[in-house]
């Protein structure tokens, strides 16, 4: 099995991230920055930028309901 090497998991994350701000943007109709604001703001990047929980190793779908969860319910800070 071939292991990730730093670079080529911070690339993953990025590009989780950019896919959650357009989820964030299509579905609730955030401005750009206000979707940068929610996810940034969120328990779900949290655990995204912690390499352990494998969340950037996921679905951009998988994740979001995460995020989905966390904005429904008004749980990000």
């Amino acid at each position: 099995m071939t292991r990730l090497n730093p670079e080529q998991i911070k690339i993953m994350k990025d590009e989780l991230t950019v896919e959650l701000a357009d989820w964030l943007m299509s579905t609730y109709g955030y401005t750009p920055s206000e979707a940068l604001d929610v996810l940034y703001t969120s328990e779900t990047f949290e655990r995204l930028q912690d390499t352990a929980s494998g969340f950037y190793f996921q679905s951009v779908g998988y994740v979001s309901s995460f995020l989905k969860n966390e904005v429904e319910n008004a749980t990000f800070s």
